[in-house]
């Protein structure tokens, strides 16, 4: 300021725009290194904002290509469809015309579709051709100027277009109007009764196809229901994995039956590796797994023993393992008679050690049972024993304190004690 002061007193113009220059120059020297601190933080924060959210995204996209390998990796999903394709087969396509019912029965509802309308379509247009073709021979046609008294094969075709319409109406049967067969030839008279019987065969295995696709017991299969995980908790005293299963109809499952398949890569000890390697899973209710009163959703339930395949897993060590857990449920349809059945899996990552299923069932003031299915697949934490062999070895531990053992070395002697003290 002094020096700007006496600038000032000196007159000079220029030289105090210069001397203001100086000052603004000086205060902005000593403001610089606090401006520069505070944009240097924020830079370090966007990048550490930055670089969090880059390891977070990372992170998600990582667990997400881990769970797509395993669903990819799931042999059946779960509402039951199988994930395996068949390759190198060396039996020819023509194999599936042979059983062509069951191909069409198996075809998905747009090529079903298609193959119903074109059938019919191709039908009448190949049909309409050949009445075509007869009243071409014929010489029925109005390009051929036929006389009055000339008698055609079939009255009023003109065109392809007639031709085609009295194939229609001649297969489907819905009256011939002013078109009409004669009897001047024997060729359409034969062919009048070839469309016929072909227009019945096309109709019945048309129609009997698509009744038979709406009513197939797979459809049925869609209103039964299990639980989106299992739980392995105790009950009645043993470790068991339970699974809850529900029927969404009134209408029951005669002779129902429940069982399971853990799928598992295993090697034999001759070093063959066995792929999808399956060992059967019984699964029981509280009477059994056969004939089941499927009137309200039940929890079905493996014991895990020394026997089963999940005795060896522990809670920590269940992610780790590599399976998956097939169920199925087969049954009669009580309406239909027809046979369906259910099917789902699990994979380690579904299996909840140390839950158990919410109760569901409760009774109204009314006296009805009232089902809640937002519980559902609802689980709730309990005290489990982290895996099955620690619970077998502290029974074992408990049963041999209840129990006493005789020692066969053991002698009881007896010793004369003798009084010393002297009065």
């Amino acid at each position: 300021m002094d020096h700007l002061k006496r600038q000032e007193k000196n007159g000079g113009v220029g030289s105090r725009i210069q001397a203001e220059q100086a000052v603004l120059s000086s205060s902005v020297a000593v403001t610089s290194p606090y401006a520069t601190n505070k944009f240097n933080s924020k830079r370090v924060k966007r990048a550490l904002s930055a670089a969090g959210m880059f390891s977070y995204l990372r992170e998600r996209f990582t667990s997400h290509l881990r769970e797509r390998s395993r669903r990819r990796a799931r042999l059946v999903s779960k509402d039951g469809r199988c994930n395996i394709e068949f390759g190198n087969v060396e039996q020819s396509r023509f194999v599936f015309l042979i059983d062509i019912w069951t191909t069409i029965l198996d075809l998905r509802w747009r090529y079903k579709m298609t193959i119903f309308i074109s059938a019919f379509l191709g039908s009448w247009f190949l049909f309409g051709l050949l009445w075509y073709v007869v009243a071409y021979i014929h010489k029925d046609l109005p390009e051929f100027n036929p006389s009055i008294n000339h008698t055609p094969c079939v009255e009023n075709i003109n065109g392809l277009t007639s031709a085609f319409l009295f194939s229609l109406e001649t297969q489907v049967t819905i009256g011939y109007g002013f078109r009409c067969v004669t009897e001047q030839c024997a060729t359409a008279i034969f062919l009048l009764i070839f469309q016929s019987i072909l227009g019945v065969i096309i109709n019945s295995f048309m129609c009997g196809a698509i009744l038979a696709k709406i009513s197939r017991s797979k459809n049925r299969a869609k209103t039964i229901t299990f639980s989106k995980n299992a739980v392995i908790s105790k009950r009645g005293g043993k470790l068991c994995l339970l699974i809850r299963v529900a029927n969404l109809r009134k209408s029951l499952l005669i002779g129902s039956h429940i069982y399971g398949k853990l799928l598992k890569t295993t090697i034999t000890p001759e070093g063959e590796t066995i792929i999808l390697d399956q060992v059967n899973i019984e699964f029981v209710v509280d009477a059994g797994n056969e004939n089941l009163f499927f009137i309200s959703p039940l929890t079905i339930y493996h014991i895990i023993d020394k026997n089963s395949p999940f005795f060896h897993m522990a809670a920590e060590t269940l992610l780790q393992q590599d399976f998956e857990l097939v169920v199925f449920l087969d049954g009669t349809v009580e309406a239909t008679s027809a046979t369906c059945q259910v099917r789902t899996s699990y994979i380690p990552e579904e299996v909840l050690w140390g839950y158990r299923f919410a109760p569901i069932v409760s009774k109204t003031k009314e006296g009805k049972y009232r089902v809640d299915f937002q519980n559902f697949s609802k689980t709730v934490a309990v005290e489990t024993p982290h895996c099955a062999f620690c619970l077998y070895n502290e029974k074992e531990a408990k049963a041999k304190e209840k129990k006493g053992y005789d020692n066969p070395g053991f002698v009881l002697s007896e010793v004369n004690e003798t009084s010393d003290t002297k009065m």
